[in-house]
Formats: C-alpha cells, structure tokens, sequence
C-alpha cells in the first residue's frame, strides 16, 4: 500500500498544500467581486432613494419602482450572506492551509494521534470552506436572478413606452398629412 502521508517526499506537503491555496485565492476573486455587487447595489438603491426625492416617480411607475425598490433590498441581504460565507470559507481554507504546514512541520517529530488531529482538523477546515463557497456562490445566483428580473421589467416598460410613442407619432403624422384626393380628381 502506498504511503499518503505528508512525510513521503518532498513534495507532498506542497501538494496537500496547494489544494486549499488554490480555493483560498479563488474564494479571494469572488468576495473581491461580490463586493463590488454589493457597492452597486447601494449605488442603485441611492438612486431610486434620490429619484423618489425629487419626485421623479410617476404614478403609472410607483408599482413597478416599488418591486424594484424591494428585489434591490433583497439582492443587498442576499450579497451580504454571500460575503459573510466567502469570508468564512477563506479563513477555512487559510486554516486548512495552516494544518496542513504545521502537519508537515511536526509529522517527524511528534506523529500518532497529534498527526491524525491535525490532519483532521485541516479536513474539516477544507470541508466547511467547500461548504460555505457552494452557500455564497447560490446566495450569489439568487441575487443574479433578481437583478435578471427587473432587467426584464425595464425592458417590458422600455418597449411599452416604444410602441406608445411609435402609435402616437403614427396618429399625428396622418393627422398632419394632405387628405388623398378623389379618383376622379386623380386624372387632372
């Protein structure tokens, strides 16, 4: 049987230790962007906060603004749960990580049951930053969702507006045209 201990080549503590250095940097990217969500988010919400203000809210939009206003508030307390689970999952990896040097480290030295702690305590570690980067990435898609919702909902108000505007410039354009004449008038 093969030895899969930390302690059989050089090169295997590099290897148990890129696995959580690896999720660590790319957990790292995804909170930087979910971050970045997040600001726009608050962008957004300030601007809806600021065109309600000025009263720039028609009473035909006020239903369509108030879902917005809502699905904005929800994507915000879904980011934060992200963030707060990508926050976690990286300080499981670094932990993961972390055990994973010490075990290198005291493996020659002490072994038994402080190794198989150790190597427990990596494992769970590397398990729950797994398990909080899989609940910050579906909190992240159900905050994508929703902003897929209102893109779609201005986008039924912008061709609404469209055909409004496309109806009554063709009204006013026959209104202002020269009336046909007669057939009979036709031949003069």
């Amino acid at each position: 049987m093969a030895d899969l201990s930390l302690a059989s080549g050089p090169f295997a503590a590099l290897t148990f230790i890129a696995a959580p250095a690896l999720l660590t940097n790319a957990t790292s990217v995804l909170a930087l962007s979910t971050t970045n969500r997040m600001l726009r988010t608050r962008e957004a919400m300030t601007a809806m906060l600021a065109r309600s203000e000025r009263g720039a809210v028609g009473a035909d939009e006020q239903e369509i603004f108030l879902r917005q206003v809502n699905r904005t508030e929800i994507q915000a307390g879904l980011m934060l749960t992200s963030l707060s689970a990508i926050y976690t999952a990286l300080g499981s990896f670094a932990g993961a990580t972390l055990m994973t040097l010490v075990g290198a480290a005291l493996l020659p030295v002490i072994g038994g049951p402080i190794e198989i702690a150790v190597g427990v305590l990596g494992l769970s570690l590397g398990a729950l930053g797994v398990f909080c980067l899989i609940l910050g990435s579906l909190r992240l898609f159900g905050a994508t969702k929703l902003s897929l919702v209102t893109i779609r909902e201005e986008a039924a108000v912008i061709r609404l507006r469209s055909t409004h505007i496309s109806t009554t410039l063709a009204a006013a354009s026959q209104a202002t045209a020269a009336p046909a004449l007669p057939d009979h008038l036709d031949l003069i």
